[in-house]
């Protein structure tokens, strides 16, 4: 036999599609052609795959070997092929009958002396394979406890080539995937820390029952990044479908734990001020990888000293902002990666991040407003929450711990809170309050009255607030009468949204 075929999985961006690996040995100069647009990691599988069925101990087939990729036209990136090729070669060869490989899809990167390393996005990958209808995969050992969280599909693992060679020829058993060790969760922040600041522990809150974008204004020492970090504690785990989402793209980054398991806690980003427009959203040649804004989907993106970040870098955030996803557009194509995330942004007042008050501040008014106008007008906007955090007293630092609220009892309000927003907005598919559209919230079944909203619209009319902060304010009101387990908002729950809406840097 001269040609054989092996299923494998190629990654375009978060989405996985099934590549066909063919294998035609023919008579002819000894050489291999590789074609199916490879990038230059696949290029070089090649003399990867060579090396390792050499130091395997099986026959490397002398002839004109042509390796293709179908389908042809999508762009194949990474060294996932390169354990596909070798049984496809073997296979072709007549080194062994590949009916076993029948319906697999076959993942892995091969060292030069056999041994079958792991590779990024098999979570991914795998999903895409069980998606195609292939119920059967093979993938290295270090990523079967990953692949073995697609429900539907049977995982098994080879450590190297050799063993695959034996499972083939002889029925050897290949590896199960390990056991996923019982690993005690791990005590984070909680909101317990936060001592005072009940202005910045209620606009968390709020934030958070509703998915709100969050802006903090205030002195250092005040508590803004304490606020912060603590956003995730008061967040509901991710159900199934938005762990394997946030799963997925860490797992293409290349930044899972050992175990593989399932990330249930919404992922948290920290860039530093000094992050790229890359680093923040994406980019890399050839294929683009996720930034911080994917990494963090389903979680919270924290910029910390937001007037310190490039002009560019904060202004490439509006458009995942308003969409829940970023396309990156390369020479050799694009890529989408989801981008649904918490925008929770911390500013000092002025460059000499002294309270306004303090004599002891040289920064002019000029200077405040060049400082804090480096946060745009169109990306401020779009932070539906806006509140000026004040210095601590001393009260309020030395108050005991038991009056303080711990992140738990934050939860369980914010868990009930969303409950009621996804059950009223299942409809259309929302989760959170601040994914409603416009157009729903305007609807005459959700249309607030019109004296509840006599303020709010006067604001409107005199240009103080925009169409699309008029729209935030009502998702905030929804999200505050959601906290406090009411049905509807009520002109209280408008006035309340408002000042959290415009208390600050505006």
């Amino acid at each position: 036999m001269s040609y054989a075929r092996v299923l494998c999985v190629g990654l375009v961006g978060v989405t996985g599609h099934v590549v066909e690996v063919e294998a035609d040995l023919a008579t002819g100069l000894p050489t291999v052609v590789l074609s199916g647009l490879p990038d230059t990691a696949l290029n070089e599988a090649r003399d990867r795959v060579r090396a390792a069925i050499v130091n395997s101990g099986q026959r490397w087939p002398n002839r004109r070997i042509t390796v293709n990729l179908l389908p042809a036209t999508l762009p194949k990136h990474g060294s996932a092929f390169d354990l596909a090729i070798a049984a496809a070669l073997l296979g072709g060869s007549g080194e062994m009958p590949l009916a076993p490989l029948d319906q697999v899809a076959v993942l892995g990167e091969l060292g030069l002396d056999g041994t079958v390393r792991p590779v990024r996005g098999v979570l991914p990958m795998v999903a895409a394979a069980a998606l195609a209808g292939i119920t059967r995969v093979v993938v290295p050992l270090d990523n079967a406890a990953e692949a073995s969280v697609v429900p539907g599909v049977r995982v098994r693992a080879v450590d190297t080539l050799h063993r695959l060679v034996a499972f083939i020829r002889d029925g050897a058993p290949l590896l199960d995937p390990p056991s996923p060790p019982a690993v005690p969760p791990r005590p984070g922040p909680d909101l317990a820390d936060v001592a005072g600041q009940g202005l910045g522990r209620r606009a968390l809150e709020v934030a958070a029952a509703g998915g709100h974008h969050l802006a903090l204004l205030g002195p250092p020492g005040a508590g803004k990044t304490m606020l912060a970090e603590r956003l995730p504690s008061i967040l509901p785990e991710l159900d199934d479908e938005a762990a394997l989402e946030v799963t997925a793209l860490h797992s293409i980054a290349g930044l899972l734990p050992p175990d593989g398991q399932l990330l249930r806690r919404p992922p948290f980003q920290a860039p530093h001020h000094t992050a790229t427009v890359a680093s923040l959203v994406g980019g890399g040649s050839g294929l683009a990888r996720p930034g911080a804004v994917s990494l963090a989907h389903r979680g919270v993106l924290f910029l910390d000293e937001a007037p310190e970040y490039a002009r560019g870098a904060l202004e490439a955030l509006r458009q995942p902002l308003e969409s829940g996803r970023i396309v990156l557009t390369r020479a050799r194509g694009g890529t989408e990666y989801p981008a649904r995330v918490q925008l929770v942004v911390a500013a000092n007042p002025c460059p000499c991040a002294k309270p306004s008050g303090d004599i002891s501040c040289e920064c002019t008014p000029l200077a405040r407003r060049r400082y804090l106008g480096r946060l745009s007008g169109p990306l401020l906007d779009r932070l539906d929450v806006q509140v000026t955090v004040s210095p601590l007293r001393a009260a309020e630092l030395m108050a005991a711990e038991q009056t303080i609220e711990s992140s738990a009892v934050v939860a369980e309000r914010v868990g009930k809170a969303r409950a009621a927003a996804a059950a009223r907005w299942a409809v259309g598919g929302w989760r959170v309050n601040a994914e409603v559209p416009g157009p729903q919230l305007r609807h005459p079944r959700w249309r607030l009255p019109a004296n509840d909203t006599y303020a709010l619209r006067r604001l409107l009319d005199s240009g103080a607030l925009s169409a699309r902060g008029f729209d935030r304010v009502i998702r905030l009101a929804w999200s505050i009468a959601d906290l406090d387990g009411r049905q509807r908002p009520d002109a209280g729950d408008v006035h309340e949204a408002t000042q959290l809406r415009t208390g600050s840097i505006t």
